[in-house]
């Protein structure tokens, strides 16, 4: 697909980041900014969003409208101020990609229900809440793009993350069903689903080569390219690999 035909499609639609100034949710906020999308960014840091901002602003040159509020997807008040604040800031959201994540590692003897509570609520309660609100306008408008960034964990399970892998199983669970459920009003579902990222959470992963890691840019670059299909077909399930897996 052709950068103007994408561009086409994308050009004026209203995208929501969860996870923003992370390792993979800069690089797609940025991605979306450079194909002219309207931006609602949000994370924990109130500062680095604001950062975030004012970057992708001087690189784009104000040509979009870029929007963002902190909270701690840990916390349904968060979670509902941000909703809010979006649809009075944008309105509707027509591309929602829940990137926020976290990773514990730890053995299952050494994990207790906070940190299961912690990790499924970020991970799976925070992407459902958001999807349960945004999809709505999508419906009603007939178009609309889902895109919960999984893991290669969804499909394996890894010694020390036993939560961590719980949640993202989770996550293509949900995914496959919303996929079902609103592919008939035009709103797709995506899960993408990949193996270790040059981020700084992947530099938790142990037994592992930092340098074989895939470029969260990469990553990107894949989401704009699928979310931009606009007529049969459709790759609901997606997982990126590393050519290199020492």
């Amino acid at each position: 697909m052709s950068n103007n035909l994408r561009n086409k499609i994308l050009k004026d639609k209203n995208c929501f980041i969860t996870g923003a100034t992370g390792g993979i949710g800069s690089c797609i906020a940025a991605k979306m900014a450079e194909n002219k999308c309207n931006l609602f960014l949000t994370s924990r840091d109130a500062k680095e969003l604001k950062q975030l901002k004012e970057k992708l602003e001087r690189t784009y040159d104000k040509q979009i409208k870029i929007f963002y509020e902190a909270g701690d997807l840990n916390k349904v008040k968060d979670i509902k101020r941000i909703i809010e604040k979006t649809k009075r800031s944008l309105g509707s959201v027509d591309i929602l990609i829940n990137c926020a994540g976290v990773f514990p590692v730890k053995f299952l003897q050494d994990s207790d229900l906070e940190d299961f509570e912690n990790c499924f609520n970020v991970n799976i309660r925070a992407p459902f809440l958001f999807c349960k609100a945004f999809s709505q306008s999508m419906i009603k408008n007939k178009w609309g793009r889902i895109v919960n960034i999984g893991s290669s964990s969804a499909y394996s399970g890894f010694k020390e993350t036993s939560i961590y892998c719980a949640s993202k199983h989770a996550l293509l669970g949900l995914s496959r069903s919303l996929h079902n459920e609103l592919k008939e009003y035009n709103v797709r579902t995506f899960c993408i689903s990949p193996g270790s990222v040059k981020t700084k959470m992947g530099k938790l992963g142990k037994n592992q080569i930092f340098e074989t890691f895939i470029e969260p840019k990469e990553i990107a670059e894949y989401v704009a390219f699928i979310i931009s299909f606009d007529k049969e077909m459709v790759s609901d399930e997606i997982r990126l690999n590393r050519m290199i897996t020492q």
